[in-house]
């Protein structure tokens, strides 16, 4: 089942004032438009149309929050860059989008996502600027892999991970493909870390009539206290359950 699985739309907001009291732990995605980000998001909840994907780069402007069975957020940023954006708005998400990232106590993690044809823009720097102080980890999607040859990817991750070295004790860098659905189980290790949790992994039985072996899935349990062992019975592990919501909104925004 996917770290994100039966996420729900909960609230948008369009100036910090807007912003939702702090309940659980947030992690937030932020990306240039066209990156790929609502992709992404999408494919880590297994679902179609949680974040909304336009064919209009910079259209989704606001800060949308997705409320996870565990009582966490996932908090979808607008998409920075778009050059047809007013100076006006541009200004106005400069201001809101670095005080949410440097004040915001709830954030527990950043997931930045980048084309890994173009990674490492002067804006995504800015937005490290910005989060990197807080010394809370950020995990990098290189998306559309698919897009390059398996050299040209191995090439653009081996060079973004090299400019990202100074920060290499925060920072990790991974690449990432919602169309061939390649490293969403890396990226749900790593965010199923900062919300606390950790992954089983079993083997699901092959369908009627299928001889090879089934196909491994994920399932995600409560990491023990500090201190404790997985299956020290001071600490039991608790299956992680998402429950299904009664309504899911068809668009988020």
């Amino acid at each position: 089942m996917p770290l994100f699985a039966n996420a729900v739309f909960a609230i948008s907001a369009e100036k910090t004032d807007d912003l939702p009291q702090p309940e659980g732990a947030e992690i937030v995605f932020a990306g240039r438009s066209n990156s790929g980000k609502s992709s992404a998001i999408n494919t880590l909840a297994g679902q179609t149309r949680l974040a909304f994907v336009s064919k209009t780069p910079g259209r989704t402007q606001l800060i949308n929050f997705f409320r996870l069975s565990n009582g966490g957020f996932l908090v979808d940023l607008p998409g920075y860059g778009y050059a047809d954006v007013p100076d006006r708005v541009r200004r106005h998400w400069q201001e809101v989008l670095s005080s949410y990232l440097r004040r915001r106590q709830s954030i527990c993690g950043l997931v930045l996502v980048m084309d890994a044809r173009r990674p490492l823009t002067d804006l995504d720097r800015q937005l490290l600027e910005w989060f990197g102080p807080s010394g809370k980890p950020i995990h990098v999607l290189l998306t559309k892999a698919d897009k390059l040859s398996r050299n040209e990817a191995a090439k653009a991750l081996q060079a973004t991970r090299l400019e990202l070295a100074p920060w290499s004790d925060q920072v990790s860098v991974q690449l990432f493909s919602s169309l061939k659905k390649t490293g969403v189980e890396e990226a749900e290790r790593a965010l199923g870390g900062w919300l606390g949790l950790t992954a089983e992994e079993k083997e699901k039985p092959p369908a009627k009539g299928e001889k090879n072996r089934g196909q491994k899935r994920l399932n995600w349990i409560k990491a023990p206290a500090q201190g404790g062992e997985a299956g020290d019975s001071s600490t039991p592990s608790e299956p992680f359950e998402p429950q299904l919501p009664a309504q899911v909104p068809s668009n988020a925004n």
